[in-house]
């Protein structure tokens, strides 16, 4: 299972997500705020009250979004960086 590192919530609706992996990716949130269950989250103020649960994330009303959502369908940002040079 994976362990979030950091998150931060933009303007635009979607979370910048970092792994204790390493890796970085972008979740978009717009999407979901067509179901019943994330419409609290169409006002901004409210998306931006997410927070870290490290296996998930947690906005108000107990909507939440698991880590493996966040990796599996978000957008990556960066890999890890592994210490090789790429080879040309």
């Amino acid at each position: 299972m994976r362990n979030i590192h950091t998150i931060s919530a933009n303007d635009d609706w979607t979370i910048d997500v970092a792994f204790d992996d390493g890796v970085e990716r972008r979740f978009d949130v717009k999407p979901l705020l067509d179901c019943e269950a994330f419409e609290p989250l169409r006002n901004l103020n409210a998306f931006k009250t997410i927070r870290n649960c490290g296996y998930f994330v947690e906005w108000i009303n107990e909507i939440d979004l698991s880590a493996d959502t966040l990796y599996l369908d978000g957008v990556p940002l960066k890999q890890p960086d592994t210490g090789k040079r790429p080879t040309v």
